[in-house]
């Protein structure tokens, strides 16, 4: 494997790796489901606070334990303050629209956010150009997202605004990746993690503080393990466990298999959750789905070492 100037070269990933991969995927793609699952006694920012408040102790841990520097520059505090910034104001934005929406439904809307990255890319990342055929992965996913918003069962006003709020989430996310990505190479990547979530969670406490009717209005043991799940699972074992495989094999290998994030969201949002997956619904995992798969298919050049974003 050769690294060079922040890039990875992409390995093939070998059987029980890709099985790991799949796993870790469809772990992130559960994570909407047990937010909404927290929302029933958890107030919105509250429980995104919480949330990122156990990570960051986790995964200040897991960096001690490894025996990996926190030290960081002087002059890239201010670039670490942008990114917790935007960080900050895109989670928020996302709990907020999640609570108004359906899992299902935030999943497939949020993981537009790898499409406004190619379009942000091409004007703000050197070489990073757009070509005919993620052209046609982007117009998949825009296509994917009008058959969400043409669904029409059990779909409120409420519902409505919060995709909405959902898709300006996800297009500040793509912003943070794209300004990521400029910068990355300067950084350890784990500290383009760690530092967004403990800069942002008093801000998430302070919303919870002034705009959840109740921050914490009961506990029971679904809330307790759904909460868990975010902290402990998806944004810390998650983001260990794919940081370390990006170290070994490269992300162009892991990203093959994003396209499991949108499926997993949507299929446990109607098991658990008991949304209705309807036809629309399904037309638009299948285009978004086809849209990640036809971006990402037999992508050869190196890209950043770490995965963007993945914190939602």
């Amino acid at each position: 494997m050769t690294q060079y100037n922040g890039l990875i070269e992409n390995q093939e990933l070998p059987f029980l790796a890709a099985v790991f991969t799949v796993f870790l995927c469809a772990l992130f793609g559960a994570n909407a489901v047990a937010i909404k699952i927290s929302f029933s006694g958890l107030g919105v920012f509250t429980t995104a606070g919480l949330r990122f408040s156990m990570a960051s102790v986790a995964v200040f841990i897991w960096a001690l334990i490894t025996g990996r520097s926190l030290k960081i520059k002087k002059g890239q505090i201010h670039q670490l303050l942008i990114i917790s910034g935007i960080f900050t104001v895109q989670l928020s934005l996302f709990y907020l629209g999640l609570s108004k929406s359906n899992a299902s439904r935030a999943t497939l809307l949020v993981n537009l956010q790898p499409f406004f990255t190619l379009f942000l890319a091409h004007y703000f990342i050197p070489g990073d150009r757009i070509t005919r055929r993620k052209t046609l992965g982007i117009l998949m996913g825009f296509a994917g997202v009008a058959f969400v918003f043409l669904e029409k069962k059990g779909v409120t006003s409420d519902f409505r605004i919060g995709d909405l709020i959902i898709l300006v989430a996800a297009f500040l996310w793509s912003c943070s990746a794209v300004y990521t990505k400029r910068i990355i190479s300067a950084f350890k990547p784990f500290h383009m993690v760690l530092y967004p979530m403990i800069l942002s969670t008093p801000f998430f406490f302070l919303e919870g503080f002034l705009w959840d009717k109740s921050m914490i209005a009961h506990l029971d043991a679904a809330i307790l393990c759904a909460l868990l799940y975010q902290g402990l699972v998806t944004a810390s074992f998650c983001f260990v466990a794919w940081f370390t495989l990006l170290q070994k094999y490269g992300a162009v290998s892991l990203h093959s298999f994003i396209f499991i994030m949108p499926v997993s969201g949507v299929v446990l949002g109607g098991l658990v959750l008991g949304e209705p997956i309807t036809v629309n619904l399904l037309m638009a995992l299948l285009l978004i789905v086809s849209g990640i798969l036809l971006v990402n298919f037999k992508q050869k050049k190196p890209i950043p070492l770490f995965p963007l974003g993945r914190n939602v």
